[in-house]
């Protein structure tokens, strides 16, 4: 059963417009989550794949693209919307939407596709995401569409075909900061008045005031969430955030390799590195800064809630760390000292700590280091483990805070590189080690190592651009 409680709720084209899937040329189904079909209650049927190809409108469905404004790389860019995501309508309270499904009002200078290398790239991330216990949106399908779409991946002059693919995403509301915006923008007060009655259906039992309170909780928890894996989003425009506090928008991002908090996966912010892994938790709290300033059209006061933020970030961040290091209270000093030693030369920081724990009695994590460890590291890190082992760390918690496994990105570029030679292997084995990310089993232990060197400048595997 499809319904559309979004179409159903408000009217175009203030809020959306109605759109028609573009359809593809020889879909081919190349990921499913029986997961998320579960939650859905759904079961794959030709019928159904024809529909997240966009070659069929199922009953019950209202495909529309829905508008949205946002401030991009600190900078207010007016209307954005749904450029190439269409939102066909919901099954068992879950928002279904396609991604690369065609042409949208919203499209601008697009062509409202998705690639391959993207598709495949968002589908792992958000299924990782949310097995590693990360707030997100989910992915229910992948599909090849048969067609080529024309790229610039480096925006450097030289576009070419790459093959199409088409990704459904599912969420309880795909509803983003830049909604309100936009609204605001228009000093839309009955139509802002509008989006948040819907919105606090999400949030039963809350007024203004206590929702964005929540919202702020929820996404400072994002935030702690993100840093304790090690991972950047890449662009964190206020109009790639969740108005739930989820994960939402895989685009160029990428999870750590090499430990450094000045990192940005995106090449497109390699100048300035607003959004880098050490500003994230800023950056967010700048995003909901100007999302309380929309909300003041409805005359009330947020600040409050933005202190609340400050709060329950350095609160929950603390805890995460004395997690990860496996004890029970959070040693500012050591965190300090461990975070220079961390920066002394390249060591993985998803190895570091996964290792960490197997140095509770005596050893160093050699396997986290990049290259030979040199004698300063050696002796710094000596002396810190000492202090730690002094703390009685307890490993059973370093292992279900700190996992094993992550959708490397030289990982995800390999399932596309097999893919684009009919090859599926690789994205199937990813698919199953994603789902046990704290566990060493026969699902995870061929994709536990560093980073190999060829993949430091790969494209895909290093850095990304917005591109996809």
């Amino acid at each position: 059963m499809i319904s559309h409680s979004f179409a159903d709720t408000f009217s175009e084209p203030q809020f959306y417009q109605r759109v028609t899937p573009t359809p593809v040329r020889a879909p081919k189904l190349i990921a499913w989550s029986d997961d998320v079909a579960r939650r859905l209650n759904w079961q794959p049927s030709d019928a159904l794949m024809q529909a997240l190809a966009g070659n069929q409108v199922l009953p019950g469905m209202k495909p529309i693209a829905t508008r949205y404004g946002g401030h991009q790389f600190g900078h207010w860019a007016g209307q954005l919307g749904d450029g190439r995501a269409i939102l066909l309508g919901e099954a068992n309270g879950l928002e279904v939407q396609l991604k690369g499904a065609g042409l949208t009002p919203y499209s601008r200078r697009g062509d409202g596709r998705a690639v391959l290398r993207s598709s495949v790239r968002e589908y792992l991330c958000s299924e990782a995401m949310h097995f590693l216990g990360v707030p997100t949106t989910r992915a229910l399908a992948l599909v090849t569409t048969g067609d080529d779409v024309i790229r610039d991946m480096f925006y450097d002059g030289h576009p070419a075909p790459e093959p199409g693919a088409i990704c459904t995403r599912v969420a309880e509301s795909f509803v983003r900061f830049g909604h309100f915006e936009i609204l605001a923008a228009d000093g839309d007060k009955v139509g802002m008045q509008k989006m948040l009655d819907y919105v606090l259906g999400f949030y039963p039992g809350h007024t203004l005031e206590t929702f964005f309170g929540e919202l702020c909780t929820r996404t400072a928890k994002l935030m702690v969430e993100w840093q304790r894996v090690g991972f950047v989003h890449g662009v964190m425009n206020t109009d790639n955030m969740s108005i739930l506090g989820l994960t939402i928008d895989y685009g160029p991002y990428g999870w750590m390799d090499v430990y450094d908090p000045e990192w940005t996966p995106n090449t497109t912010d390699r100048e300035h590195r607003r959004y880098r892994f050490g500003q994230q938790p800023s950056v967010s709290l700048w995003n909901l800064s100007q999302l309380a300033g929309a909300l003041s059209l409805l005359g009330t006061d947020l600040r409050e809630p933005l202190e609340q933020y400050r709060q329950t970030y350095f609160k929950e961040w603390e805890h995460m760390m004395a997690n990860k290091l496996g004890v029970a209270d959070f040693p500012l000093e050591l965190v300090k000292e461990l975070d220079v030693i961390l920066r002394l030369q390249e060591i993985d920081m998803t190895i570091f700590y996964r290792k960490l724990a197997d140095c509770i009695a005596f050893g160093m994590p050699h396997g986290a280091f990049y290259q030979e460890m040199q004698v300063p590291t050696k002796e710094k890190l000596s002396l810190w483990l000492t202090k730690w082992r002094a703390l009685k760390p307890d490993a059973v918690l370093m292992n279900k805070t700190n996992p094993a496994f992550i959708v490397r990105n030289y990982l995800a570029q390999e399932a596309v590189d097999a893919l684009m030679k009919n090859d599926d292997s690789v994205m199937k084995a990813l698919e199953l080690a994603l789902q046990t990310p704290y566990e060493v089993n026969n699902a995870t232990k061929n994709f536990l190592g560093r980073r190999p060197e060829w993949a430091r400048t790969k494209p895909g595997c290093a850095a990304l651009s917005c591109s996809s």
